[in-house]
């Protein structure tokens, strides 16, 4: 029995594993000289020493890293209400736009134009025509509250990218299941709800994973009307410390956070392009 057999593997799945062997190690090779690179070169700079100084201070760093976790809480909290309500309206105005009765054309055309306006308006925008506008009207307290209208704006606009992605999801449904479930005796409603959502869901978390990152990077957008998030605590420390190394290190906690999830929605779209396969 030759070594190939006992081990398992044909003579070109051999090739293949000696090939990504060596992927791997012109790979690792290469990165370690850019690392090289960067490291030996960027020291020899003629304003790297006052760069180091302004965003690099070791000190700076320690002193004002633990305000800057506790100011990120701001933006855990504003995630966390705000991420249920956009994946309940995104896929409501997904349903709505893809409502097939004649009798909900109106529906459609709300979902449509919610998705054109909020898709087509900036993020800061929103954020500003909302947080400083529904304010104005000289609502009492709490609802004036920055971080209740903050908030909508985000709902508002991530729900018109949300409702897209489910509604791809609905339409890479093949129709001979709805057919088929129709024929069975299920209604409309029964189709969507027990065939045509649970694979749709299923098909676009990957995507979904991907609007939550960037939803926790854009919540710090509330903080130019008012809320004091990372970003903002960030500011104060670099108005006062002129100094800033407190960017550099809100920019390390958000790294600390959307890094992994960034690596989980790659691998479920990995996993999810092996199964179709």
């Amino acid at each position: 029995m030759t070594k190939q057999d006992a081990a398992g593997m044909t003579r070109r799945q051999l090739y293949e594993a000696q090939q990504r062997k060596r992927s791997i190690r012109i790979a690792a090779t290469s990165t370690a000289l850019v690392i090289a690179a960067i490291v030996v070169l960027v020291p020899l700079t003629p304003g790297w020493e006052k760069v180091k100084r302004s965003f690099f201070n070791w000190d700076t760093l320690v002193d004002t890293f633990p305000k800057l976790l506790d100011a990120f809480l701001i933006n855990i909290m504003i995630f966390a209400w705000s991420a249920p309500a956009i994946a309940v309206l995104g896929l409501l105005i997904a349903l709505a736009r893809d409502a097939k009765s004649p009798a909900l054309f109106p529906l459609r055309i709300f979902g449509a134009a919610f998705t054109d306006v909020f898709r087509g308006v900036p993020v800061i925008l929103t954020v500003y025509l909302i947080g400083f506008g529904i304010p104005g009207l000289g609502l009492p307290r709490p609802w004036n509250s920055p971080y209740i209208w903050g908030s909508l704006a985000l709902i508002l606009t991530y729900s018109a990218y949300v409702a897209e992605i489910f509604r791809s999801g609905i339409d890479s449904v093949h129709h001979s299941q709805r057919s088929a479930a129709l024929s069975l005796g299920l209604s409309e409603r029964q189709v969507m709800r027990d065939v045509v959502l649970p694979q749709a869901v299923r098909n676009v978390v990957p995507s979904q994973m991907n609007m939550l990152i960037a939803l926790q990077k854009d919540v710090s957008l509330l903080s130019f009307i008012g809320p004091v998030e990372i970003f903002r605590q960030a500011g104060v420390f670099k108005s006062l410390l002129a100094n800033f190394t407190p960017y550099v290190g809100a920019a390390i906690i958000f790294l600390i956070v959307t890094v992994p999830a960034t690596r989980y929605a790659d691998y479920l779209m990995a996993r999810q392009m092996r199964e179709r396969r």
